[in-house]
């Protein structure tokens, strides 16, 4: 029996980030979404995921969720047995960007979440094609429901991140660094220079997805996924 699969999603997200994936591969392997919602540190976050987790899983990160994922992965080298990295960056929060969450913060603490998330996503997340605006749609619900306290504690976490170069050197499992062509976000580039860090990645960048492939390209998405979960683990 294949190892479980733990998926951790970006910020503001939930379980529905990964629904087509959940909806191919849960008949093949055991599927759990964990929330990074609980923390105002990475490491926070971490330290209570890995107190509900599985003993041994694989371990799937968007985003938000990659960050999690790499602090996870030097923890607890030995518990992870394999590692995908979506649309996500290595490195800590630069002064600029930490600095324009700060106005964010204080828009939501007044009530003003959907306008916040209106105006981050649209230059940043997503490559033009028919289902924009379900999507988005999508991402606004799933924003809704989490509420403005995970928003600022998820930025405040953000913005005290490591830097996980120095993790990511050291992985001996099979990675898979995956992103979408058009992610502004988090660009093609980064995710190279992320696959040059591990030993033995992969790199697939998706020509029809942006900032979240799981929605954009599913099907593509959900392959390159399957394709990982069935490569032979490493011996450690």
């Amino acid at each position: 029996m294949a190892e479980p699969l733990v998926f951790l999603p970006g910020m503001m997200c939930d379980a529905r980030l990964f629904g087509p994936q959940i909806a191919e591969l849960s008949s093949e392997f055991s599927v759990m979404v964990a929330p990074v919602t609980r923390g105002e540190r990475i490491e926070e976050i971490a330290s209570g995921l890995l107190d509900e987790l599985p003993q041994r899983f694989a371990l799937a990160g968007l985003s938000m969720g990659g960050i999690v994922a790499m602090e996870l992965l030097r923890r607890a080298p030995d518990r992870v047995t394999r590692l995908a990295l979506m649309d996500t960056n290595p490195l800590a929060e630069t002064p600029q960007v930490a600095a324009a969450r700060e106005p964010q913060i204080v828009k939501v603490r007044t009530g003003q979440m959907r306008e916040v998330m209106r105006d981050e996503m649209k230059p940043n997340y997503l490559a033009p094609g028919p289902y924009v605006n379900e999507i988005l749609d999508l991402v606004m619900d799933m924003a809704d429901a989490l509420g403005p306290d995970v928003f600022v504690r998820q930025s405040r976490a953000l913005q005290r991140r490591r830097d996980q170069q120095g993790t990511l050197r050291k992985c001996k499992v099979p990675t898979l660094v995956m992103c979408g062509a058009h992610d502004a976000l988090c660009p093609v580039k980064r995710h190279t220079f992320m696959a040059e860090l591990i030993p033995g990645a992969e790199l697939k960048v998706l020509d029809d997805a942006g900032h979240l492939p799981t929605l954009e390209a599913p099907a593509e998405t959900t392959q390159a996924l399957r394709d990982w979960l069935k490569q032979p683990l490493i011996l450690r």
